[in-house]
């Protein structure tokens, strides 16, 4: 058995044209029903699975610059606590966002 290391460079914007023979399986695996697809082999994910389940780490949303005008001594509380104060506010509006979202 040959060890080999084959290397090749992709181009994500310019991907490679499938060949006939893939194109036939796509077409195949497309027109199959949903319930003649085996998913025997997939594990069932259980709650205790999504107790420990964190988002994605590097994930980071998009932020948008503005101002905003708060009463001073929220403000002085904030800046209290260290550095990190705008970061905090984030925290409580993303906070009170989802109870509303949750709510709705």
């Amino acid at each position: 058995m040959s060890k080999r290391t084959v290397r090749r460079d992709l181009d994500p914007a310019n991907p490679t044209p499938l060949t006939a023979k893939e194109r036939a399986e796509l077409e195949a695996l497309k027109a199959m029903p949903d319930e003649d697809i085996n998913a025997e082999d997939i594990p069932t994910l259980r709650d205790e699975f999504w107790k420990n389940a964190a988002r994605n780490p590097f994930y980071r949303p998009v932020k948008a610059q503005t101002t905003l005008r708060i009463d001073a001594d929220v403000l002085a509380w904030l800046k209290s606590q260290g550095k990190g104060y705008q970061t905090r506010i984030n925290a409580i509006l993303r906070r009170a966002m989802l109870a509303a979202l949750k709510d709705s």
